[in-house]
């Protein structure tokens, strides 16, 4: 069995303009002190990071790599969720979607998703770069807006979109075949993978490719109220990158699953720092070892209550003490009596 590698955190979350958080090299000081080993990097922010000079330059990966390692630190994954969500969008979200996006390719829907498409690509080269081996992402989403079945629904729908959702990702996939990097899909509502079932859907649109893989995230089946220890075992081969965040969901008279479009403080269902919500993290953390999850714990910072400092103060201790290092003997070893294939044949009575 394996150790999972971790804590890590995600950087997304708080990156800003103001000091530490305003250049990789300052977050990544701060990220140390607080005890962390790793950092998920979002390839978007050039603050951060040149996906660009990443993708075309190794020695710039060795630059950002021993940036990282000069605070003990080493680089997880990289991330697109952006980019990701905009390989496919539908129409309807076009205008919100545009700020994902670089400046001169907005407004252009079309150009947009091949930029899209071309960051996707650039980040699995910049990948093998770093010497990583998975990467997080989104997957768009064109059905979304077709999610509850009411109106009803025209026949194939949701077939033409898993379709054209493979067509499109499919020569992405092979390029992250060709880097040796698995692609991670958050299965996350708001994309058109946001559950087991359609990600086996798009599973059958790729064509069982293997670099199309799971980033696991327990928070999000809290809300769906999916059984998200029952999925670590189902999907076990496919899950290659992990994020550790915690949820709540806590149904009134009111309001439920859907929240009655209420803010994030008052929804039933909502993100809160490690430790505070509902996740078994005990359980989630010994599945994953019995399972031989070889890959990192990423805090994923999200809390509708907490400041985000202190949620990443406290989530570094948090997923440390939950990290289970595996035994390499048997807890019964001592009361081993040793035997070979003959004795074992008389004690079955079959010598």
């Amino acid at each position: 069995m394996k150790t999972i590698k971790g804590p890590a955190i995600f950087l997304a979350q708080f990156a800003s303009d103001a000091a530490p958080f305003d250049s990789f090299e300052a977050i990544c000081a701060w990220a140390g002190s607080l005890g962390y080993e790793g950092v998920q990097i979002p390839s978007w922010d050039g603050r951060l990071f040149d996906l660009k000079k990443a993708s075309d330059s190794k020695d710039y990966c060795d630059e950002i790599a021993g940036i990282a390692r000069s605070h003990g630190l080493a680089i997880t994954e990289l991330s697109t969720h952006l980019q990701g969500q905009l390989v496919a969008a539908h129409p309807v979200y076009d205008e919100m979607l545009d700020g994902f996006a670089a400046p001169e390719v907005r407004g252009n829907p079309k150009v947009r998703q091949a930029w899209a498409v071309d960051q996707l690509k650039r980040a699995a080269r910049a990948s093998r770069h770093l010497g990583l081996d998975a990467h997080a992402t989104f997957s768009g989403a064109l059905a979304w807006p077709f999610l509850y079945p009411f109106p009803q629904r025209p026949t194939g729908l949701i077939e033409t979109a898993f379709a054209e959702l493979g067509k499109r990702w499919r020569p992405i996939l092979d390029v992250f075949d060709e880097n040796g990097v698995d692609a991670c899909f958050e299965l996350h509502p708001g994309e058109d993978l946001f559950d087991g079932t359609t990600f086996e859907m798009f599973l059958d649109h790729v064509g069982q490719h293997p670099r199309a893989n799971i980033l696991y995230d327990p928070s999000h089946f809290v809300l769906q109220q999916l059984d998200y220890l029952a999925f670590i075992d189902i999907y076990r081969e496919r899950i290659k990158a992990f994020h550790v965040k915690d949820a709540e969901f806590n149904p009134t008279g009111r309001q439920g699953v859907y929240s009655g479009y209420a803010n994030w403080v008052d929804r039933a269902g909502r993100f809160r720092s490690l430790g505070d919500g509902q996740v078994d993290f005990g359980s989630i953390f010994s599945k994953m070892a019995a399972n031989d999850f070889a890959g990192w714990a990423v805090l994923e910072w999200e809390c509708a209550l907490k400041h985000p400092e202190d949620g990443a103060r406290e989530g570094s201790e948090f997923i440390r003490s939950h990290i289970i290092r595996v035994t390499e003997r048997a807890f019964d070893d001592f009361a081993g009596a040793g035997t070979d294939e003959a004795a074992n044949r008389r004690l079955l009575g079959i010598g």
